[in-house]
């Protein structure tokens, strides 16, 4: 019996989503999706506010991951936020964790071990703000 091990993405909101900068997260996460199912988990500890840009870019990314038979999970989410999560009813498509490791151990228990990607906005955030 072979295990396969697959990757987990974590990847950082940032503080305050805009349109430049939620267009220029989606391209990075476009071209980091290369496998079938991918893992990725969204680290919300940086977000201050839940808009309609915030909101977007998460359904954006739970699509894609699903086009992909993917899924992704949030983790880290401010306890302020987590009123809004329910508002907008995103406690019910998304998988929420306190923290990435338990969100990576989720990942675990459906299909073997797992390795963690970290990623961040920065990129992103920088492309955007220099397109601006």
């Amino acid at each position: 019996m072979t295990l396969q091990v697959r990757a987990v993405t974590v990847k950082h909101l940032p503080e305050k989503v805009s349109g430049e900068i939620e267009r220029a997260f989606l391209g990075e996460l476009k071209s980091s999706l290369h496998s079938d199912r991918p893992r990725i988990i969204m680290n919300c500890s940086n977000l201050r506010a839940l808009n309609v840009p915030a909101i977007h870019l998460l359904l954006c990314c739970l699509e894609e991951a699903m086009k992909r038979n993917g899924d992704v999970r949030l983790a880290a989410v401010p306890k302020a936020l987590k009123p809004s999560l329910q508002t907008f009813g995103l406690d019910r498509l998304f998988k929420i964790f306190d923290s990435d490791a338990e969100a990576i151990k989720s990942f675990q228990r459906n299909a073997g071990p797992v390795v963690p990607l970290v990623c961040d906005a920065k990129a992103s955030l920088a492309a955007a703000e220099n397109a601006a």
